[in-house]
């Protein structure tokens, strides 16, 4: 079940937050050899990942994803591939491994057909960080898409969506893809998002709610700052 994480302000929470997702890609290393983070784009990451870089891991075993990415160039202004190579893959985290959601940015197709046998080909992850809009939509699985549907219930592990009041065609894992991990965590701040939070989980929507399919039994774990 999803346990709550609160903090008096988003300095503590990125700091501890941080400390947690490092202390378990270090146990997948130990365990595995080789660990697996997902991470999601936005503003609420930004520091946390700065502190994460200096994690003193061993960063060439870890392997770094994003839950979705706009479909734009990956030096454009609202690219989270940019994003997390100028915020994470830095100081000691540069050493990792970063697989890409847009390898043939030009053909959809054959982007999702190849992006889906390679997150089949991969284990468990052992971290996946999520965010969640005021909407409560998390990775590109938004009530206002009609692909939300699909998102929800494919057994592939990627999939196109279009949301109707958000900019860009995006690329998003599956809820199925998604939950494949061993610890998963809604990073959220502020007031407003708490309260759609709570309402979500105590809905069994996912349809109106997207961030519920990861709440309760889904078992991540919800951090929490003003």
């Amino acid at each position: 079940m999803s346990d709550w994480h609160t903090f008096a302000e988003r300095e503590s929470l990125d700091q501890a937050l941080a400390a947690h997702v490092a202390s378990r890609l270090q146990q997948g290393i130990v365990e595995r050899g080789t660990a697996h983070l997902v991470v999601s784009g936005g503003s609420t990451p930004i520091h946390l990942f700065s502190i994460l870089a200096d994690a003193d891991i061993k960063w060439g075993r870890v392997v770094v994803l994003l839950a979705d990415e706009r479909w734009v160039p990956v030096d454009h202004e609202d690219s989270n591939e940019r994003l997390v190579r100028e915020t994470l893959l830095t100081g000691k985290a540069k050493s990792a491994q970063f697989l890409s959601l847009l390898p043939t940015p030009h053909d959809e197709i054959t982007n999702i057909s190849g992006l889906s046998t390679l997150l089949r080909s991969l284990p468990r992850f052992d971290v996946v960080l999520l965010g969640m809009g005021e909407d409560a939509h998390t990775a590109s699985l938004f009530p206002c898409s009609t692909a939300l549907r699909e998102g929800l219930t494919t057994q592939q592990g990627a999939l196109i969506t279009r949301p109707r009041n958000a900019p860009y065609r995006r690329v998003s894992m599956s809820k199925q893809r998604l939950q494949a991990t061993e610890c998963g965590v809604v990073h959220i701040v502020g007031e407003k998002k708490k309260a759609v939070l709570e309402l979500a989980r105590k809905s069994e929507d996912e349809m109106r709610y997207p961030i519920s399919a990861f709440l309760g039994p889904a078992g991540f774990d919800c951090w929490w700052a003003p």
